[in-house]
């Protein structure tokens, strides 16, 4: 059976058939605060789909960007009362600590949105040129309603787009704005705040501009899979899917692949709830790979509440496995759970029963990333 793959934009379960090179861009973190287990799962399910790729012979070139401007990590820095960019230094280096740990592999590029301002400049241009955005109050705004397939993505209708823009930065109330749902590629910076000469007055990128301008500098116009956490679908990869392709006339993305929620008592991790389990705190009490196996023991796309159980119970399977030795026991079940939407909790309950049975499961563990 061949990869099969759920691809937001289509609502289904479909074949991933990306040629040899596979490109990849997954939205990686504003470097602002420290990371907690939903950024794990978010990471750890795009690790496990590239180990599978890379088994059927692919080459995997994911990018996984670092937001190190916009409005949350000015507003922390601020608040810290130091430069944003020493802000973003500390906190990259201690994800980068905490990913190796779990046994992430390697991003294939690491890119910085203020390695991008030409970029992201030349980009807005094209965009304007095009016909899909306008100049406001000092201001660069998309014409959301310019482009014909704005919520092909996200299957939003108008208010349900509108209630989320405005729970996730999207600013419905500017007044500058033709249409609530219009979004910024360039704004003015607050006095405090980092500012690069544009064509449109000193200021900086929005956050959407900053995502197209580094997937298609790192991997080309088209790519074949773009993800990250469900609660990206809309605003940002909308937005993100509406500009590219506004200033390419070429298709952006063909596979979109979501990452469901971790919750804390009912309610989904967020720095603003401040309802988080870090994963520092996790590697401090608990072997790397039992964090790792707490996470794959949920789907991907399902949203899930973390409790200390499930930890407990990863590190009881862990031991099992390891009891059981070396061995290519349950390879081929693995192959067959992760070709099927990768059904991780499928691939370890048939480790389980390899390793039930005395089998050692070494192989098929490391295909999902796990070192016995």
């Amino acid at each position: 059976m061949a990869l099969q793959l759920y691809d937001t934009a289509r609502q289904a379960v479909v074949p991933f058939a990306p040629g040899p090179v596979v490109t990849m861009y997954t939205c990686g973190i504003t470097p602002y605060d420290s990371a907690h287990l939903g950024h794990a799962a978010t990471y750890l399910a795009y690790d496990v789909l590239q180990r599978r790729l890379r088994d059927l012979g692919h080459e995997t070139r994911c990018v996984r960007n670092i937001t190190d401007v916009d409005d949350d990590i000015l507003r922390k820095a601020r608040e810290l009362g130091v430069h944003y960019l020493d802000l973003a230094a500390e906190e990259i280096a201690t994800f980068s600590e905490q990913m190796h740990a779990l046994g992430l592999l390697p991003a294939w590029s690491e890119p910085r949105a203020t390695s991008a301002i030409s970029d992201i400049l030349g980009f807005i241009a094209k965009v304007l040129e095009a016909g899909y955005a306008y100049r406001a109050g000092d201001s660069v705004y998309f014409d959301a309603s310019s482009f014909a397939r704005f919520g092909e993505l996200s299957h939003l209708d108008g208010a349900e787009m509108l209630a989320l823009a405005a729970e996730r930065g999207g600013n419905p109330e500017d007044p500058n704005k033709d249409d609530p749902l219009d979004f910024v590629l360039w704004q003015p910076s607050l006095a405090d705040e980092p500012a690069w000469p544009s064509l449109w007055g000193a200021g900086r990128p929005g956050w959407h501009i900053e995502c197209s301008a580094l997937a298609m500098r790192e991997l080309g116009t088209t790519i074949d899979l773009h993800g990250g956490g469900e609660d990206l679908i809309f605003p940002h990869h909308e937005c993100e899917a509406a500009q590219s392709e506004s200033a390419t006339g070429e298709r952006f993305v063909r596979h979109w692949m979501h990452v469901g929620m971790v919750c804390l008592d009912g309610e989904k991790m967020s720095k603003s709830l401040g309802n988080l389990v870090f994963v520092r705190d996790l590697l401090k009490e608990h072997d790397a790979a039992a964090v790792r196996l707490c996470v794959l023991d949920q789907h991907y796309r399902t949203s899930w509440s973390y409790t200390p159980a499930l930890l407990e119970k990863a590190e009881a399977r862990l031991e099992t496995w390891r009891r059981a030795g070396r061995g290519d026991g349950g390879l081929a079940a693995v192959r067959q759970c992760l070709d099927s939407d990768l059904d991780t909790p499928g691939a370890l309950a048939a480790l389980d029963e390899e390793a039930a049975s005395g089998r050692g499961v070494s192989a098929a563990a490391a295909l999902l990333g796990v070192d016995l």
